[in-house]
């Protein structure tokens, strides 16, 4: 009674501005937002004030989350959003989060219980260290130690956040699979169907070469490709990942990747004319 009373004076008050100051102090805190063009930070502030009002963010084992530390998240979060809704009003493009509320912050890597059973039906039980997850219709989950790493030089595209959020894109499709829905007229397709053979065609040999690459280099001391090696572990995973890097490091990203980076900016509507 008392949270639905919440929500329904939160929904009443409408969502407050973010201050000047600590969006400023986000901005500059992050590279790959502060190099943003004035249009495109004032319409992410809005998208972010939107997000704001609408989530609401625990701190787990005592950590105190602060307003500053909040629109750090949803800088972040908001940044594929960008151009996913109509110009007069952007925040529409939030209904791709709109399956939670909840955002849980932990003062650091969280640990978390597994069981995997193995070809031979063996079960196995391990302990993973965990710098976010994101569960189906349920909250997110974020180390903020790795929120604060985004961007940092030597870390190829990170960004936990976007990483976290972009599953949540995924995740309304078929499940987490690497292939979120995609916007109609996607890439010059004229259906669905003909969208999702694109999507596939691109991704899943860039995904196979991928894993080569990285299993010679961990096997076989080959080079190290430059994207996270994490992405080798699932086609979501690498979808997640390359979404990272198209955000934190687009030109780099378009380097190494110039189909996946053709991709993701049809998905995400970057730089494509509004009406």
């Amino acid at each position: 009674m008392l949270q639905a009373l919440s929500r329904w004076l939160r929904r009443l008050i409408g969502p407050k501005p973010i201050p000047d100051e600590l969006w400023r102090a986000t901005l500059s805190r992050y590279p790959f937002l502060s190099r943003l063009s004035p249009a495109e930070q004032q319409r992410l502030r809005r998208l972010v004030k939107h997000f704001l009002h609408r989530k609401q963010f625990t701190g787990a084992h005592g950590l105190q989350v602060t307003d500053a530390m909040a629109i750090a998240v949803a800088a972040q979060a908001c940044l594929p959003l960008l151009y996913l809704g109509p110009a007069h009003e952007p925040e529409q493009a939030l209904r791709w989060y709109g399956d939670f509320v909840g955002i849980v912050m932990h003062p650091d890597n969280a640990l978390a219980r597994r069981k995997v059973m193995d070809e031979a039906g063996v079960m196995h039980h391990f302990t993973e260290e965990l710098a976010g997850e994101t569960m189906h219709q349920g909250p997110v989950m974020l180390s903020w130690p790795a929120v604060q790493q985004a961007g940092m030089p030597g870390e190829a595209g990170y960004s936990v956040v976007i990483h976290e959020f972009t599953h949540k894109m995924d995740l309304q499709a078929s499940g987490a699979d690497g292939a979120p829905p995609l916007p109609r007229g996607f890439m010059g397709a004229h259906n669905a169907r003909e969208a999702a053979a694109h999507w596939q065609r691109t991704w899943a040999p860039a995904y196979q070469r991928f894993r080569e690459q990285v299993i010679l280099a961990e096997r076989f001391g080959a080079p190290v490709p430059w994207l996270d090696a994490y992405g080798a572990s699932a086609p979501a995973e690498f979808f997640a990942v390359a979404c990272e890097a198209h955000f934190v490091q687009p030109e780099r990203f378009a380097h190494e990747f110039p189909t996946l980076s053709a991709a993701l900016r049809a998905f995400f509507r970057q730089g494509v004319e509004e009406r």
